[in-house]
């Protein structure tokens, strides 16, 4: 565990066709402990970002502009079989994460970690229902099928959708402690998975 006393920053790459769950989940629960994390957007350019579902959400710092990077997440939606095929997009995200303490991925996002050579030796899983597709990029990733969220070192990535707060929450407890997690869970009324190899969905 990290010390509590720091207020972690945490980045959430926002691009054309995001999942909003897979985004205001992991966002939901960090919200709760504010003084512990700092939530902010970022994209390859600053501005409004259309969602998969049409709901455009500001990107206030550009991966060019951000100034601190500690914690970065990027989500899932069906805009990331685009951005997998975005070269510019992916040597603008190696530069930004370069840096980084922490890169984590809910559902697809993992596919953009990967092509990106982000998840290079690392043990990774994403969403279940794109997995055999998502699983083609990446040079040596080690891709688990079965987790509901996998922890390799510095990297975090989780299945589908829901599953991106199961692993924020264990991201929390990995960070500042179980119970301030057990307390942002019960303040947004959620039951989180804590076993990460706990995976329903794995066979459907």
């Amino acid at each position: 565990m990290s010390d509590i006393s720091v207020r972690r920053r945490v980045s959430v790459v926002l691009y054309e066709g995001f999942e909003l769950l897979d985004v205001f989940g992991p966002v939901e629960i960090l919200g709760v402990l504010d003084q512990h994390f700092d939530v902010t957007m970022v994209a390859a350019e600053a501005g409004l970002i259309a969602s998969s579902q049409g709901t455009r959400v500001e990107a206030p710092e550009s991966f060019a502009s951000d100034p601190r990077v500690d914690i970065v997440m990027v989500p899932g939606g069906i805009g990331w079989l685009r951005m997998v095929d975005d070269a510019d997009f992916l040597e603008q995200l190696r530069a930004y994460v370069a840096d980084a303490n922490l890169v984590t991925s809910v559902c697809t996002g993992s596919a953009i970690l990967a092509e990106a050579g982000l998840l290079d030796g690392y043990r990774a899983t994403s969403n279940k229902r794109s997995f055999d597709r998502v699983t083609q990029h990446g040079d040596s990733v080690s891709w688990e099928r079965r987790a509901r969220w996998v922890q390799d070192r510095d990297r975090w990535t989780s299945s589908g959708v829901a599953a991106g707060i199961d692993m924020t929450a264990a991201l929390i407890a990995d960070l500042v402690g179980a119970d301030l997690a057990q307390h942002a869970a019960e303040v947004i009324e959620f039951e989180p998975q804590t076993d990460p190899d706990h995976d329903v969905f794995a066979e459907r």
